[in-house]
C-alpha cells in the first residue's frame, strides 16, 4: 500500500441547468472521504466552462487557456479519475467530451472510475462509450460502476440514496479497485515513465 493517499479527481459531467449531477457527488464524497487512502478533489464543469475554441491540436483562445489553466493542473495532479454522468440520449454531455479531448497525456496510464444515473438504463449506455473514449486515451478504465437506475428517483427528499446497501457496497467495490490500480499504476510510471 501506498504510503500517502491517492489524489482522486472527481469530475461532475453535467453542466445542464437542473442537473442532478452535484447530488451524485456529494453521495459519492461521502463515501470516498470515510477511508484514509483516498483525498478527493471535486472538479465541477459548470464551474470551469470550456469554450469550444482550440484544443488539443490547436492554441486556445485566451478565455479557454485562463479557463484550462483552474482545470489542466488539477487533472494532470490526479493519481485516478471518477466521472459523475448522466446519459443523455444514449451517451454521455458533450460538455464532458470537450473537457476530456482538451486533455491528452495527463489521463495516461491513470485509473478512471464511474458513477452512472438516468432512466432505465441507470447510465451504463454513456459508461459504455466513456470506456471507449478513455482506452483510447491510454488511461485504464474500472470494471465495476455505480449505476443509479431511474436518476433522481433513487434518491430520497434528502438527497440521499433509497437503496444506501446497494450504492455504497457498489461504491466501495469501485473505490477498493480504483485504488489498487492507481497504486500500482503510479509506481510502475515512477519506475518506467510511460510512453503512448
Amino acid at each position: 500500500m501506498s504510503a500517502e493517499p491517492i489524489r482522486l479527481a472527481a469530475i461532475i459531467g453535467s453542466v445542464r441547468d437542473g442537473r442532478f449531477g452535484p447530488t451524485v457527488m456529494d453521495w459519492f464524497v461521502g463515501e470516498a472521504t470515510q477511508r484514509d487512502d483516498v483525498t478527493v478533489d471535486v472538479i465541477d464543469l459548470a464551474e470551469t466552462p470550456l469554450s469550444l475554441t482550440g484544443g488539443p491540436t490547436r492554441a486556445p483562445s485566451a478565455e479557454m487557456a485562463q479557463e484550462l489553466s483552474r482545470i489542466s493542473p488539477r487533472i494532470e495532479a490526479a493519481d485516478a479519475y471518477v466521472i459523475v454522468t448522466p446519459e443523455y440520449n444514449h451517451s454521455f454531455p458533450g460538455a464532458l467530451k470537450h473537457a476530456i479531448d482538451c486533455h491528452i497525456t495527463q489521463w495516461q496510464a491513470k485509473p478512471v472510475g464511474f458513477v452512472c444515473y438516468g432512466g432505465f438504463s441507470g447510465g451504463l449506455r454513456a459508461v459504455e462509450q466513456l470506456r471507449l473514449v478513455f482506452n483510447e486515451l491510454h488511461a485504464v478504465p474500472i470494471r465495476d460502476t455505480v449505476s443509479f437506475h431511474g436518476g433522481a428517483a433513487a434518491f430520497d427528499e434528502d438527497n440521499r440514496p433509497k437503496d444506501p446497501n446497494g450504492c455504497n457496497a457498489a461504491a466501495k467495490t469501485l473505490l477498493d479497485q480504483l485504488i489498487w490500480w492507481a497504486v500500482a499504476l503510479k509506481e510502475a510510471r515512477q519506475k518506467r515513465p510511460y510512453s503512448a
